[in-house]
């Protein structure tokens, strides 16, 4: 009762924001961002505590600026996310470019199918628009919200291009299934945030900070010798986005256990640093830094 109870409260005034014009929707933005930032202040040591240790050389005057600059992004990809409820297919192709798409078209001739891995960076909500311009099958893994009637609009949202949203636990057989069906797919994977302690299998510096790191990209592709892209996308200005994809490898199981994951954190890294504010740093991610193993 108290799930409908917040749907009902909630979701009209998502809904009726929603529908109002990017322009306007900015501008709330810009409202959001000095009631977070100033007034709330949410998370603002966290995000300050994560770009000094990924950071070291930078002075607090940088990192605070490079904070300022990421609250100001992130209030726009919370309000694009509402939007995403109710925007326009064109809309969403005319600002989330891609730059390469010839390369799915070369790819896609070997017959196999492909694990597209990437990091919580600028818009990662609107790949969804991927399945439009490809002929795989797309799947995008998720983690269900506990509210069943706002998950269910939160779906909704999130398949109107055809992409199809998968529970993490049930990855595994989706790909079984397709793959003893013949049918070739590509499954999103965004691989830069912790793992639980108790699923980690592999620790490495990220940003000079040894901490978890999830590996299930590298391991499905082993699994079943799928092709491993990497996802990169820029924030070419505010409300527009361009996103181009590179291979990481055709022939996963030449790599020994651990380099296709190294390889991905490298291009991680190196895409962070080019404009660390485009970055998700209120997450948590070295949260785990003094608890790897002593072997």
């Amino acid at each position: 009762m108290m799930n409908l109870l917040v749907y009902i409260l909630v979701y009209p005034v998502i809904w009726l924001i929603s529908m109002l014009p990017f322009r306007i929707l900015y501008a709330i933005s810009d409202v959001v961002y000095f009631v977070v930032y100033y007034l709330i202040g949410y998370r603002k040591k966290v995000v300050f505590n994560n770009l000094k240790l990924a950071f070291p050389e930078k002075s607090d005057k940088e990192i605070i600026e490079i904070r300022k600059k990421f609250y100001r992004h992130f209030a726009d990809v919370f309000i694009e996310m509402i939007k995403s409820f109710t925007v326009r297919k064109e809309e969403v192709y005319k600002r989330y470019k891609y730059t390469n798409l010839e390369f799915f078209e070369a790819l896609f001739k070997d017959g196999r199918s492909v694990i597209l891995t990437g990091p919580h960076y600028a818009n990662w909500e609107w790949i969804m628009s991927l399945d439009s311009f490809v002929k795989y099958n797309g799947y995008a893994a998720f983690t269900k919200v506990e509210n069943p009637y706002l998950n269910e609009k939160i779906l909704k949202s999130r398949t109107k291009f055809g992409t199809n949203l998968i529970q993490t636990s049930k990855l595994i057989a989706e790909i079984k299934h397709n793959q003893k069906n013949n049918i070739q797919a590509m499954y999103g994977l965004l691989s830069d945030q912790s793992p639980q302690l108790s699923k980690t299998f592999y620790w490495r510096e990220f940003f000079g900070v040894k901490v978890p790191i999830h590996t299930g990209a590298e391991m499905l592709a082993k699994r079943y010798d799928m092709n491993m892209v990497y996802i990169e996308t820029k924030k070419v200005k505010r409300g527009y986005y361009e996103t181009s994809f590179s291979l990481i490898t055709k022939e996963p199981k030449k790599y020994p256990d651990y380099e296709l994951t190294d390889i991905f954190i490298e291009k991680v890294e190196k895409q962070v640093r080019a404009q660390p504010e485009y970055y998700f740093w209120t997450h948590k991610r070295f949260k785990h830094k003094d608890k790897a193993p002593v072997l």
